[in-house]
């Protein structure tokens, strides 16, 4: 019989000695936005509610550690930059060294570039084209693609994952003509 094959959940640290190994803790931000909006019948219209995020999570099976702070429930073109550093401080006071935000993504870019100083967390922002409640909304598979690249990250920065795209915000752009986030490379002057 065969001993079965497995990862050791301890690390030799050269002296001997071992240390358990931890698995990162990952903070999610909501800060509202589409991916949160439900509609509102008395009113005819649709609003940013509760976040729907505990609800994606389950769907999408997520296993990893994490910890969820409900933020702001703003539509992003409302965030202020009063918003922006309220969220930068709750990154750089939090102990987790990985950040997924959920975001609007109307400001989505300013946001992420608002938080490009901060130098010693991996952030990854991600919002959705349409609320998390419909059935075609796009929100299971952004928040899915932005947790699994947010693990994957070897160093330090911030990102926006959109459209199966990790994009530097510096250099992303939402095309609202196709409804998706894309590469933007300034134009040489």
């Amino acid at each position: 019989m065969t001993a079965g094959l497995h990862c050791p959940s301890t690390k030799d640290t050269g002296n001997g000695k071992t240390q358990e190994m931890n698995i990162d803790q990952i903070l999610i931000l909501t800060a509202g936005g589409t991916i949160d909006k439900v509609y509102f019948d008395q009113l005819s219209e649709y609003q940013v509610g509760p976040s729907g995020i505990d609800r994606v999570l389950r769907a999408i099976s997520f296993a990893s550690p994490y910890r969820v702070v409900s933020l702001l429930q703003k539509d992003s073109l409302d965030m202020t930059d009063a918003d922006r550093a309220l969220i930068r401080s709750t990154i750089q006071d939090a102990p987790e060294q990985r950040i997924m935000i959920t975001h609007g993504t109307d400001t989505m870019i300013q946001t992420a570039c608002s938080l490009l100083t901060v130098s010693d967390r991996r952030i990854v922002l991600t919002g959705a084209m349409q609320p998390a409640g419909f059935h075609d909304s796009d929100a299971v598979f952004n928040i899915g693609f932005a947790l699994g690249v947010l693990q994957s990250l070897s160093s330090p920065g911030v990102w926006v994952a959109m459209n199966g795209q990790l994009l530097a915000p510096q250099n992303a752009r939402k095309n609202r003509e196709q409804g998706v986030f894309e590469n933007h490379l300034p134009e040489a002057e």
